[in-house]
């Protein structure tokens, strides 16, 4: 019968929490008293020396210098500073796309305006009344580009053809002031003039060029914008109850044990992160074509599409058709007169203003192309370092905001105690964490924020590729794409289906596996919560001595 106390004190022996290495002497706690007032809370109740921690529930529970209370701060302390970090790291990203879309802005928008004041400022002495009479078909054609370009429910084409129809009911009129013409012989006018090509070719070509750099534009303006703001909802995703025990346990555990100095192992730290952040590298691959669908629409910009050209010469464009009416004006009144009619002789007469400011007219514009490269070249640069964002975000995380120690550290906090990290580092995404040692993940149930930004993020990919290839997009909708608050349903596959991709070929489906386990979701860490091998030794023992 003497046995038993012998074998159960080997038990208590076994089974007693470690000092590490002070040993039987209990460590002071003045470095955690230290950290723990200068998060701001109160020192009252905080341990002078190490205490048992029997009652600690997410650190390991060894000698400790932290309480239940001090436990539940840190907890929440580290939940704050983590979404700190990823709002502050979102805010750089947001930042570059934001800068970006206003450079390109400012640019698009200081050529249009030139064209406009260039236009203001020629036109009086080379038409006068042809002009003075008819200022608010251009400014109204000025206004209908900047709305369009601002995402407005325009249609462009519709909107250039109307300019044309209107400028040339005008200026038949004045160009023929010895006739009484009526609308509706204007608009028999309009019909039968058309076929005669009275602009020339310039009303089709600008058509074609200046609708496609317009869409370009727009596109490529609109794309810094919902990238921006994807970013910004994403990084507002609030921490999941496991992912707040992860980090506190990462960040703030080897304070508690004692462990001040030691920095977490870089690959602990990345498994507790990638876990933290499966939902959010899921955005990688949508985000990978956004970046990739910028730097098409940017190139068509800069190259087959000359923005600078087309939109910079708007106001010589229209010259240029005004000359072709005044020079083709007896040809084109004479077919007209054949199909409507001859019009009412007008009691007026001709003021002769028409035939003193004939002749063939010569504008300048002033290039920027140079500066249009510039743009180009840095945003491209940008969108290239930005494609990686979403799967390099835990590495960042770990070396610039945990601290981590080196890979090779054999001497760093692993979670328990300090010394080497074993597990392997999880592969990136929500389908990766199904055995993730260190955060408890659910495969099963992604986050409907973020799915919800991929869409955005698809929507707008498809939109870019449209522009690239020259087809006009409604942007009616640009407000409530952006709004996060759709449940992603809504966007069809023949519209959703649709990328810009080089290689189209060989883009992977987006998968994300499902367990075929029912329930909660699988824990990848339930290995843990099964007794260790030496423990069962000594209970089997015991049992032996007993016996």
């Amino acid at each position: 019968m003497r046995v038993f106390p012998w074998g159960f004190w080997l038990l208590c022996v076994a089974s007693a929490p470690a000092r590490g290495d002070s040993g039987s002497k209990a460590r002071s706690c003045a470095e955690v008293r230290q950290l723990y007032g200068a998060k701001g809370f109160s020192l009252s109740g905080v341990p002078q020396a190490e205490i048992s921690g029997e009652h600690l529930r997410i650190c390991p529970q060894g000698y400790t210098c932290c309480t239940s209370e001090m436990e539940e701060n840190f907890a929440n302390k580290s939940r704050s500073e983590f979404e700190a970090m990823m709002k502050e790291a979102g805010r750089s990203v947001q930042a570059i796309l934001t800068a970006q879309h206003r450079s390109f802005d400012s640019y698009f928008q200081d050529l249009l305006n030139k064209s406009e004041k260039a236009l203001y400022d020629a036109f009086p002495s080379m038409y006068g009344e042809l002009y003075t009479q008819n200022v608010k078909v251009f400014k109204d054609l000025y206004g209908e580009l900047r709305r369009y370009y601002r995402s407005s429910n325009i249609n462009l084409e519709e909107a250039l053809n109307e300019f044309w129809t209107r400028l040339l009911e005008r200026l038949f009129k004045l160009l023929n002031p010895q006739y009484h013409i009526t609308d509706e012989y204007l608009d028999c006018m309009v019909k039968h003039a058309e076929q005669h090509k009275p602009f020339g070719e310039v009303p089709r070509d600008l058509k074609v060029k200046a609708t496609r750099a317009f869409i370009a534009a727009r596109s490529y303006a609109q794309g810094f914008l919902v990238g921006s703001d994807v970013v910004r909802k994403v990084s507002q995703v609030s921490l999941s109850h496991e992912c707040t025990r992860a980090i506190m346990k990462l960040m703030y555990c080897p304070h508690c044990r004692g462990m001040s100095s030691v920095k977490p192992c870089n690959n602990y730290c990345l498994n507790v992160v990638k876990g933290c952040l499966a939902n959010q590298a899921d955005l990688s691959t949508e985000w990978k074509y956004l970046m990739d669908s910028l730097m098409g629409v940017a190139d068509r910009i800069d190259g087959p599409y000359n923005v600078d050209t087309v939109i910079g010469t708007i106001h010589m464009r229209i010259a240029e058709a005004i000359s072709n009416l005044q020079e083709n004006k007896d040809s084109i009144t004479s077919k007209v007169f054949q199909g409507c009619g001859n019009p009412k002789i007008s009691t007026k007469g001709s003021s002769g203003e028409d035939k003193k400011r004939r002749g063939k007219v010569t504008l300048e514009a002033k290039s920027s192309a140079q500066a249009l490269e510039m743009l180009v070249l840095d945003a491209k640069g940008n969108l290239t370092a930005l494609k990686t964002y979403w799967i390099t975000l835990p590495s960042s995380l770990c070396s610039k905001k945990v601290m981590a120690s080196s890979a090779s550290d054999d001497k760093c906090w692993n979670g328990m105690t300090k010394g080497s990290y074993l597990p392997e580092v999880m592969g990136d995404g929500l389908a990766n964490q199904i055995n993730n040692p260190e955060v408890e993940v659910d495969i099963t149930k992604p986050d409907m924020t973020i799915r919800q930004q991929i869409m955005q993020l698809k929507i707008m990919t498809n939109r870019l590729g449209n522009a690239n290839i020259g087809n006009d997009v409604d942007f009616q909708d640009t407000s409530d794409d952006m709004s996060g608050s759709g449940s992603g349903d809504s966007c069809p596959d023949d519209v959703c289906g649709k990328r810009l991709s080089k290689s189209p070929s060989t883009r992977q489906p987006e998968t994300h596996a499902i367990p075929k386990q029912s329930g909660h979701g699988v824990r990848g860490a339930s290995s843990r919560s099964l007794p260790s091998a030496s423990l069962l030794l000594l209970l089997l023992s015991v049992i032996a001595l007993w016996r």
